[in-house]
C-alpha cells in the first residue's frame, strides 16, 4: 500500500497545513500487498521473540488473534436517543456517551489535534513505529520503569477494541501484530474514524463528538482551536488531564497539544498564542435536550427495553415519538401555571430556609446554600437581599438581581393554615419576607413573582381523535421530581367525567335530550353501600323536572343517579365499558355511586373515552411511538393505529386499522352538542374565554373535592387534565373542575387549537330538530312563544303537533284586526 504523507501546501482559506490526507487506492497487486504484510509480521516477530519461541507463538497465540476485517462492521454502544415529532431532542439514555462519526465528519482541526497530540507519523508508519518502540525499550531497560509505550493510534485501536488493558509483555506483542493486521485491512481514514469515536475521554464519554457536548454543550463543528486542543489531550489521560477536575494540568496539556499543532506546521503561531491566551472555560453539559418531556422520554426507554431487551440503550437506536414539540411546551407551562395558581389560592407556607447576616455577607456562603436548593419544573432559587414599604429585591444562583413588587409579586401570600384556611391578607412586603430568606420565584409574563413548591399535582394528556396521536403528555409537575406517571399510571375516582357515558347510555336505551328526569332528594337503602346514602348536588340545592340536556351541562347528581338506576346497574356497565374502560373496574362499583364517577381510571383511559365523542363514535388507542430508527437510521419499527372513519376518509369493510364503532353517530353528536352547551352556559363556560364554537367538554369532581377534572376536545383534538394530590386529600373548599382542571386544559387548548379555523362536528344523517316546551320537554308548534329546539333521532324525535282550530282563528283575528 503507497501510504500518504503530509502535503507541503498551505490551505488557501488558512495559510496553514492542511491536515495529511489519504492518497488513492494502491495500484499493487493484492498478492503482492499480502506477502509484504507477511513478512513484515515475521520481521517483528523474529526481531521481538527469542528464535525459540516464534513457533510456539505461531502456532499457538497467532491464531487466535481476532480477524481485523471485523473492525469494517464495529457496532458503537449508543445511547437511546428519543425525539418528538418534529425532531426535537427530549432525551439520551445510555450508560456510554458516544455519537458516532464518519471520517468526512469529523472536523479538520479535530484530527490535526489529534494527529499532533497522539501519533505525527500516523499517515506514513505501517501501524507501528519502530523508533517509538526502540524508545520505550531503551527506557525499560535503562531505568527499570516504562516511561512511554511507544503506541500509535493503530495500536490503541487494536487495543481499544480487541485486547485487555492489562499490561503484559505478550498483550503488547498482540497488539503490534493486530496492529500490522489492521493496517493490511483497513485504510486509514477507516482507523482514524474508529479511534476518534472509540476513545475514552472523561465522564462517561465516548469519542470526540460526545466530548464536545460534555465539555461545552456544543457540536463538534462549533468548537474553538483552544477546545479542539483540549480534547485532543485528554486520550492520554482523561482523569488526570480533564479541565473540569484538574483545569491547571489540562491547560499545560492543551498548550503542549498547541504547541504541536504548530511545529507540525498545522497552525501559525499566532493562532497558537491567541489559543493559549484562553482559560479554561469547560463545563459539564448533558446531550443539548431541546423539548421537556420527561414522562414521554421513561415512556418510550420502558417500551424500548420490552421490545429490544436492555441492550436497547445501547444500540444506537432512535425513537420518534408522536409528540407535537410546541404542545408539549404549552403543556409543561399550563400544568405548571395552573398548579402555582392553586397554590397561591390557598397561602404561603413560607420561605425554604434562611441565611444569618453573617452568611449573607459571604458570597460563597450564599452561593453554596443557592445551589443546594432543587429547582423543579421552571422556579428558582433565590435569596432575598432587601425589603421595603413597597418592593422586595433578590438574587438568582447566577447573580441575576430581580424586584418582588408588592402587587402583584407578594400580595397573595397570606399565611397558609390549610386547605381551607389562610392568614389574614398581608398589606407590605415585610409580612411576607426578610432578608435573608430563601424562596422560590417564577418569571411569568416579564414580572418575577413569589412561589413555592407546589404539594399538589396534576395530569395532562392530549391526543389526535381522529387515530389517537398522543400529542403531548405530562405527569407530573416536574419529572425529575417525582417519576411517577399521573397521566398514565395513576387511577382516580374520575367524578362527573363519567356523565357524558352514562348519558350516552340512556340515549341508547331510547331517552331523548329532552326527556324529563326529576331533580329532587332522594333516600337510598343500598345493601351494597352497606349504609342510607343521600346524595345530593354541589350547590347543595334540587331543581325538579329537569331535561336531560340540562342536568349534564349543570351536571346533576340526582338526575345521574335516577338515570342509572332506571337503566340497570350492568347495562351501564356494560356500556360504558365500548368506551375502553377495563369492565372489572367498573364492576367494583356496581352500585348506584358509579352515576358519580367512584371508579378508578387515569387521564389516558379518560381521553380516549371521550374522544368517541369527538371522532363520531369510533374507540382509537392512543399511542406515542411513530417511529424506531436503528443504528444505521434505517427503520426498523413503524406505527400502524387504527383510525377513525370519516366523510373525507372512509373506511374499506376489511379494512383491520379501521377503528371499531362503539357508538352510533347520531349518539356521539347529540351528546356532542350537550357538552358544547356545557361550556356555553354550564359547569364548564370558563372556557367560553377561547371564543371558539368548536369546543365541547365536561367537568369532574369528587367526593370532598379529592379529584378535579376536565375533559374536552373539539373535532380533532381532545384532552383530558386531572388535578389533586397524591395521597387523596380534599383541594379545598370550591376547589371544583371548572376551577382547579378548567384553567389548565384552556391554556393548553388555546395553543393546541391556535392554527385551527374553528371547524364544527359532522352532523350525520337520521337526525332532526323539533321545538320543545323547555319546562316540560314536550314538542309544541312552530312559532309557540318560549320554545327551544331540540336534536332528536329521528326514531325517537316527537310529533310536532298542529296548533288547533281555536288557536289559528285567534292568530287570523290578530293578524287581521
Amino acid at each position: 500500500m503507497t501510504e500518504p504523507t503530509k502535503s507541503p501546501l498551505l490551505d488557501d482559506a488558512t495559510g496553514e497545513t492542511p491536515p495529511p490526507a489519504p492518497s488513492e487506492k494502491p495500484t499493487q497487486k493484492p498478492a503482492r500487498k499480502k506477502r509484504r504484510w507477511l513478512w513484515l509480521t515475521a520481521l517483528v516477530l523474529f526481531v521481538l521473540l527469542p528464535a525459540s519461541l516464534v513457533g510456539w507463538y505461531a502456532v499457538t497465540i497467532y491464531p487466535t488473534l481476532p480477524d481485523a476485517s471485523e473492525l469494517k462492521d464495529v457496532r458503537y454502544q449508543v445511547p437511546l436517543r428519543i425525539l418528538t415529532h418534529d425532531g426535537k431532542l427530549i432525551s439520551e439514555i445510555g450508560t456510554q456517551k458516544r455519537i458516532p462519526l464518519s471520517y468526512d465528519q469529523i472536523p479538520q482541526r479535530m484530527t490535526q489535534a489529534i494527529i499532533a497530540a497522539e501519533d505525527e507519523n500516523f499517515f506514513s508508519h505501517p501501524g507501528i513505529d519502530p523508533k517509538g518502540l526502540a524508545r520505550a525499550v531503551y527506557q525499560l531497560i535503562t531505568t527499570g520503569h516504562k516511561k512511554s509505550g511507544g503506541s500509535t493510534i493503530t495500536m490503541q485501536v487494536a487495543r481499544n477494541f480487541f485486547l485487555s488493558r492489562k499490561k503484559t509483555f505478550l498483550r503488547k506483542l498482540n497488539e503490534i501484530v493486530l496492529s500490522l493486521k489492521i493496517e493490511h485491512q483497513l485504510s486509514k481514514p477507516e482507523i482514524l474514524a474508529l479511534y476518534l469515536n472509540k476513545i475514552f475521554l472523561g465522564h462517561r464519554s465516548y469519542g470526540v463528538a460526545a466530548a464536545a457536548q460534555t465539555y461545552y454543550g456544543k457540536d463538534i463543528h462549533e468548537l474553538t482551536l483552544d477546545e479542539y486542543a483540549m480534547l485532543a489531550g485528554l486520550p492520554k489521560a482523561p482523569s488526570a488531564y480533564n479541565p473540569i477536575t484538574n483545569p491547571e494540568r489540562a491547560k499545560l496539556r492543551r498548550d503542549y497539544v498547541l504547541r504541536r499543532m504548530h511545529e507540525l506546521g498545522f497552525i501559525s503561531e499566532a493562532k497558537m498564542r491567541e489559543a493559549m491566551a484562553q482559560p479554561v472555560h469547560a463545563k459539564l453539559s448533558g446531550a443539548r435536550i431541546e423539548v421537556e418531556a420527561g414522562y414521554v422520554a421513561e415512556m418510550a426507554r420502558a417500551w424500548a427495553e420490552e421490545r429490544y431487551g436492555q441492550k436497547a440503550l445501547e444500540m444506537g437506536l432512535t425513537i420518534i415519538t408522536s409528540v407535537d414539540s410546541r404542545l408539549q411546551q404549552a403543556a409543561n407551562e399550563a400544568v405548571r401555571r395552573g398548579l402555582l395558581d392553586y397554590e397561591r389560592r390557598h397561602g404561603y407556607r413560607g420561605p425554604a430556609g434562611h441565611l444569618a447576616p453573617a452568611e449573607m455577607v459571604d458570597d460563597e456562603a450564599v452561593q453554596k446554600a443557592l445551589e443546594a436548593l432543587p429547582a423543579p419544573g421552571h422556579l428558582k432559587p433565590a435569596v432575598v437581599t432587601e425589603v421595603t414599604k413597597k418592593i422586595a429585591r433578590a438574587r438568582l444562583v447566577d447573580d441575576t438581581e430581580i424586584e418582588l413588587p408588592f402587587d402583584p409579586a407578594l400580595k397573595w401570600a397570606a399565611a397558609f393554615i390549610d386547605v381551607n384556611h389562610k392568614g389574614p391578607a398581608p398589606t407590605s412586603p415585610f409580612e411576607v419576607v426578610k432578608v435573608g430568606d430563601l424562596i422560590y420565584v417564577e418569571q411569568r409574563d416579564d414580572q418575577w413573582l413569589l412561589a413555592q413548591i407546589p404539594r399538589v399535582q396534576g395530569a395532562l394528556i392530549s391526543i389526535d381523535t381522529h387515530d389517537g396521536r398522543v400529542l403531548a403528555l405530562v405527569g407530573g409537575f416536574d419529572y425529575f421530581a417525582s417519576k411517577f406517571n399521573r397521566a398514565v399510571q395513576g387511577k382516580r375516582q374520575i367524578g362527573s367525567n363519567i356523565k357524558p357515558f352514562l348519558y350516552s347510555a340512556a340515549l341508547d336505551k331510547g331517552y331523548t335530550a329532552a326527556t324529563i328526569i326529576n331533580d329532587a332528594p332522594v333516600v337510598f337503602h343500598d345493601k351494597a353501600l352497606e349504609d342510607v346514602w343521600r346524595p345530593e348536588n354541589d350547590s347543595g340545592r334540587f331543581y325538579g323536572p329537569t331535561r336531560l340536556r340540562v342536568a349534564l351541562t349543570h351536571s346533576r347528581n340526582l338526575v345521574s343517579i335516577r338515570i342509572l338506576q332506571d337503566i340497570g346497574i350492568r347495562y351501564a356497565i356494560d356500556y360504558i365499558s365500548r368506551f375502553g374502560f377495563p369492565k372489572e373496574e367498573l364492576l367494583r362499583h356496581a352500585d348506584l355511586s358509579l352515576a358519580l364517577g367512584t371508579p378508578q381510571f387515569s387521564p389516558w383511559q379518560v381521553v380516549r373515552g371521550y374522544s368517541t365523542f369527538a371522532n363520531g363514535g369510533y374507540l382509537i388507542d392512543p399511542w406515542f411511538i411513530e417511529t424506531v430508527q436503528n443504528f444505521n437510521g434505517k427503520p426498523d419499527y413503524e406505527a400502524q393505529p387504527r383510525t377513525a372513519c370519516s366523510p373525507e376518509a372512509p373506511c374499506l369493510a376489511d379494512d383491520p386499522l379501521a377503528a371499531p364503532r362503539v357508538i352510533s353517530p347520531q349518539n356521539a353528536y347529540i351528546m356532542t352538542t350537550i357538552m358544547q352547551d356545557v361550556i356555553r352556559h354550564g359547569t364548564g363556560r370558563r372556557a367560553r374565554v377561547l371564543n371558539r364554537s368548536d369546543i365541547a367538554g365536561k367537568t369532574g369532581t369528587t367526593n370532598d373535592q379529592k379529584d378535579a377534572w376536565f375533559s374536552g376536545f373539539n373535532p380533532k383534538v381532545a384532552t383530558t387534565v386531572w388535578v389533586g394530590y397524591d395521597e387523596p386529600a380534599t383541594l379545598g373548599r370550591r376547589e371544583f373542575g371548572s376551577r382547579a382542571a378548567l384553567p389548565i386544559w384552556i391554556d393548553y387548548m388555546r395553543v393546541a387549537l391556535a392554527d385551527q379555523p374553528e371547524q364544527p362536528f359532522p352532523k350525520p344523517t337520521g337526525l332532526v330538530e323539533v321545538p320543545i316546551d323547555p319546562k316540560t320537554g314536550q314538542a309544541v308548534p312552530p312559532g309557540t312563544a318560549g320554545t327551544k329546539m331540540e336534536l332528536f333521532r329521528e326514531a325517537f324525535a316527537p310529533k310536532v303537533p298542529e296548533k288547533s282550530q281555536q288557536e289559528m282563528e285567534h292568530t287570523i283575528n290578530e293578524l287581521f284586526q
